[in-house]
């Protein structure tokens, strides 16, 4: 890669995209993941935050000296925490209490505020507190789900990587989030091949999994359109975690716990296809979760039906 380096930011993207030659159960299926823990801060959420602040910047919504504020679960205010110190402005998160341990920790270092958000009210809580923060005089709330910013990050900059390093894919399986992932790179990929598969990978109503939301907990994030999906898959913790713990001792890739659900949901669909190439996502690297015990504690399998959990 021939780049003159200028500052970290440049070096948001461009991550690898490997076979995971071990992993899928169909000889005639192969199976991809693009691995988001190699940006600077360790997740996906690079590129978004990187397409957020410049969109704000733009737009003359964001001027030196000014607090940016967002609602997020950890990876896109850690990427707004680079951003912010890069760049001169001071950031505000709006975080539920449940956050994934050591999380507030490192966001203190970086000298980000962080406002708590009652769990109960859930991802909509947060964002309703971060919508009131945002209209303080010279604050600036980057809209994380809904922002269209949002969406081009990944159809301009993660597809087309894509599309550079694997021309051929049959299926993309990527994690239900803010649905910028989803949406900019299935559009994309799309675009480019119409036959392609898109997969939409989400947690078992009252689970937890950092990063990824059920939408039958009653908020669909804005960008999320539902007509470019071709299915959706449910995955529960155990069975997220569970993969991310052979993901690590099979191919050892240390990847997080979205990324065990993301390719559970890959291994399942290359049994029920002839052949192809199915294209995974993991959204970030396993580190910031050591403080939740997945990589060391073994956890009861609970294996769900297929049927229960797909729908085409």
């Amino acid at each position: 890669m021939n780049r003159k380096p200028t500052n970290i930011l440049d070096y948001v993207g461009n991550t690898p995209l490997i076979k995971l030659s071990k992993m899928s159960p169909n000889k005639n299926v192969n199976i991809f993941a693009k691995l988001e823990g190699h940006n600077p801060t360790g997740s996906i959420k690079d590129r978004v935050a990187r397409y957020l602040v410049d969109d704000a910047e733009r737009m003359g919504q964001l001027k030196p000296g000014d607090t940016i504020v967002e609602a997020s679960t950890g990876n896109t205010a850690l990427a707004l925490a680079l951003i912010a110190k890069q760049r001169g402005y001071r950031l505000k998160i709006v975080m539920l209490q449940k956050t994934t341990p050591g999380m507030s920790d490192l966001l203190s270092t970086y000298g980000v505020e962080i406002i708590w958000c009652d769990p109960k009210a859930g991802m909509k809580g947060a964002i309703q507190i971060a919508e009131e923060i945002g209209l303080e005089d010279n604050h600036c709330n980057t809209h994380q789900f809904e922002s269209k910013a949002n969406l081009l990050a990944h159809y301009e900059n993660t597809a087309e990587e894509i599309i550079r390093d694997l021309p051929s894919v049959d299926m993309l399986i990527t994690g239900i989030g803010t649905g910028g992932t989803l949406m900019g790179v299935g559009k994309r990929l799309k675009e480019y091949n119409p036959q392609l598969k898109v997969i939409g990978v989400e947690p078992k109503m009252g689970d937890q999994l950092q990063g990824l939301r059920s939408l039958e907990e009653g908020y669909v994030p804005p960008l999320l359109d539902m007509s470019l999906l071709d299915g959706r898959f449910i995955v529960d913790t155990q069975e997220a975690f569970k993969t991310a713990r052979d993901l690590l001792n099979i191919e050892g890739v240390f990847a997080g716990v979205s990324s065990g659900a993301v390719l559970s949901c890959a291994m399942k669909m290359a049994n029920r296809v002839d052949q192809g190439n199915i294209l995974t996502i993991f959204a970030d690297g396993g580190w910031k979760y050591l403080a939740s015990g997945p990589w060391k504690e073994e956890m009861e399998e609970r294996m769900i039906k297929p049927d229960e959990t797909a729908w085409w």
